[in-house]
């Protein structure tokens, strides 16, 4: 009896802790690479161009990172910071809340999934807009758009990246009459 209390205390939520260590980088990272960049210390600007590395290949405009250390950007632009933004926001959110909560869109099952992927959107339609030369770059209003992105993804996602065991939000989609009507 013993062991299995044990053996309980030292479970560790892997997918969890990886996901806060990813998101933290992705917080911390964009931020902190134009004054590594900028420091002349041996090694840090080295790590600076690893950041600007990544940036480039998943911001589709890095080249618009604000200036935080002139001439050195951002790794990612606003945009694609108001999404890591929004992220943050939720996993704040969900560490407080401990996933109870009505907006927390996996509980839904299906119709959180539309709900998500309709709020999701903001981010590419605010880029095709910009891209169609509908409007101009503006930092405030492509951080709104990336916020409002990165809030859907992490008012879906956070419950099932940080539940224990079989998540609820799993159980929701495995008792969904969308599952059953389509033979799912």
């Amino acid at each position: 009896m013993e062991g299995v209390v044990f053996k309980r205390q030292l479970q560790i939520r892997w997918v969890g802790r990886i996901t806060d260590f990813l998101l933290a980088g992705m917080v911390v990272g964009p931020l902190a690479a134009p004054f590594l960049a900028a420091s002349g210390l041996p090694l840090l600007p080295l790590i600076a161009k690893i950041i600007y590395f990544m940036g480039a290949h998943v911001c589709p405009q890095p080249d618009m990172g604000v200036a935080l250390v002139p001439p050195y950007i951002m790794a990612v632009c606003m945009r694609c910071y108001g999404t890591v933004a929004g992220l943050l926001i939720t996993r704040v959110l969900y560490g407080v809340t401990g996933g109870k909560g009505f907006y927390w869109l996996s509980q839904y099952g299906w119709s959180g999934v539309a709900i998500a992927t309709v709020l999701m959107m903001a981010y590419p339609v605010e880029l095709a807009a910009e891209v169609l030369g509908w409007w101009s770059f503006n930092n405030q209003v492509v951080t709104l758009f990336g916020l409002i992105t990165g809030l859907a993804w992490g008012l879906f996602t956070m419950p099932i990246l940080h539940e224990n065991g079989r998540s609820r939000s799993v159980a929701a989609f495995s008792k969904s009459p969308y599952r059953q009507e389509f033979g799912a």
